[in-house]
C-alpha cells in the first residue's frame, strides 16, 4: 500500500505519516530482502538435505509470478502506445521483446517499459535463477558469525549507492527519486546492486532459527526496527537517496522481520483479517496497480461516475478490491493449473 500511495497520492495528506510515504519507495528494498527470507525459511532445510529439486522450485515459483504479470502486461495496452510514442523504433522493439520475458530490468534505460514497477519482477526472477545454489552456500552456525556476515552483507550492498555518491556520474551532486540518469536508473533497477539484499534475508533465515518464537527478543527486535524504519523515514529527505533506496535500512528490515516472525502483540497486529487479505494479493496490487491507477483516471471513470469527491480514497480501495479478485480469480488458478500440467503437488 505504501507503494500505491508513493506513486500517487500528495504525501501531505497523511499528516505526520508524510515522511514515510515520501520515501516509499524504501518498500520496494524491504520486500527483495523479504523475499530471501520467505524463500530460505521455506526451502533452506531441503536444500541442506538434498530434497529441492532445482527445475521444480523454478516452475512453482514461476507459476507464482508469471499469470499475474502476463495480466497486467495484456491491461497496459494505453502504457505501450506511449511508449511508442517516446522511444526509437529500436528501444520499443527491444522493450516488447525483453519486458515479457522479464528480462527488462537488465537494462537500465528499458527497465521500466510498459509497466513500471515490473522491473521488480526481473529482479525476483533472477533470484529464483540464482536461488538454488546460493542456499547451499556453508553458511556459519554460531549467532555471533551470522551476525557478522549480515553486516558485511550490509556493507556490501552500500558499496554500490556509495560510490553513487561519492563520484555522482550522472552529473547530478544530490540525486533524489527524479534524478534519471543512465547510472541512477542501473543502481535502482538492475538486479545485482539488490543482490546483498537478497542474500542478508538468507542469512536472516538462519538467525530466526536460533530465536524463540515466543518471547521479549522477538519483541524487542520488532519494536526496535520498525521504530528504526519510521525514524530513518521520517528524516529520509536529508539522507543520501542512493543510500535509502537500497542498503542503508538492510538492518531494520531485518530486526522487523524477526519480531514479526515470531509470537507477541506486533505480530498479531498485523495479523488481523484485513492486513492479511491484503497482504495476500499484495503482488497482484503491486504489479497492477500502476497501469490500473493510470486506466482508470485517463478515462475519467471516477468522475464520470460523478463520484470525484471521494477520489483518490476510492481509487485506492477500487485497486485493492481488483487486486484481490485477481488474486482469487486469476493468480491463484493459473498457479494450480500450471503446477497440474508439471506434475507438481
Amino acid at each position: 500500500m505504501n507503494i500505491v500511495f508513493y506513486h500517487f497520492c500528495n504525501p501531505a495528506w497523511f499528516g505526520p505519516f508524510s515522511p514515510v510515504v515520501n520515501n516509499g519507495y524504501t518498500s520496494v528494498s524491504f520486500f527483495l530482502l523479504l523475499s530471501g527470507f520467505v524463500l530460505a525459511y521455506n526451502y533452506s532445510d531441503r536444500a541442506q538435505k538434498g530434497q529441492l529439486k532445482t527445475t521444480e522450485f523454478w516452475i512453482a515459483r514461476i507459476s507464482r509470478l508469471y499469470p499475474i504479470y502476463l495480466v497486467a502486461l495484456l491491461v497496459s495496452g494505453g502504457m505501450l502506445m506511449a511508449e511508442w510514442h517516446a522511444r526509437s523504433h529500436a528501444q520499443f522493439a527491444w522493450g516488447v521483446v525483453l519486458t515479457p520475458l522479464m528480462l527488462q530490468g537488465w537494462s537500465p534505460s528499458l527497465s521500466t517499459f510498459w509497466n513500471t514497477p515490473a522491473w521488480t519482477m526481473c529482479t525476483e526472477a533472477f533470484f529464483y535463477l540464482i536461488f538454488p545454489f546460493v542456499v547451499l552456500w556453508r553458511r556459519p552456525k554460531h549467532p555471533g558469525k551470522l551476525v557478522a556476515l549480515l553486516l558485511g552483507l550490509w556493507c556490501l550492498g552500500m558499496v554500490l549507492p556509495s560510490l553513487y555518491v561519492w563520484f555522482h556520474p550522472d552529473g547530478v551532486l544530490h540525486a533524489n527519486r527524479y534524478t534519471d540518469g543512465f547510472w541512477i536508473r542501473a543502481l535502482k533497477f538492475t538486479p545485482p546492486p539488490h543482490v546483498p539484499a537478497f542474500l542478508f534475508g538468507i542469512v536472516l533465515a538462519d538467525v530466526d532459527v536460533l530465536i524463540p518464537r515466543v518471547g521479549q527478543k522477538r519483541l524487542l527486535l520488532g519494536a526496535l526496527g520498525l521504530a528504526g524504519m519510521g525514524t530513518v523515514l521520517y528524516y529520509g529527505d536529508h539522507l543520501p537517496f542512493p543510500l535509502m533506496h537500497d542498503g542503508l535500512m538492510m538492518p531494520l528490515f531485518g530486526m522487523a522481520i524477526l519480531g514479526l516472525a515470531g509470537h507477541n502483540p506486533i505480530a498479531r497486529f498485523f495479523g488481523i483479517a484485513p492486513f492479511v487479505a491484503v497482504g495476500q494479493a499484495s503482488y497482484c496490487l503491486y504489479i497492477l496497480h500502476f497501469n490500473l491507477w493510470n486506466l482508470i483516471h485517463d478515462h475519467h471513470i471516477v468522475a464520470s461516475l460523478g463520484l470525484s469527491r471521494f477520489d483518490p480514497w476510492l481509487s485506492y480501495s477500487v485497486l485493492v478490491l481488483l487486486a484481490v479478485l485477481a488474486m482469487k480469480y486469476i493468480e491463484r488458478p493459473a498457479q494450480k493449473a500450471i503446477k497440474k500440467r508439471f506434475g507438481l503437488a
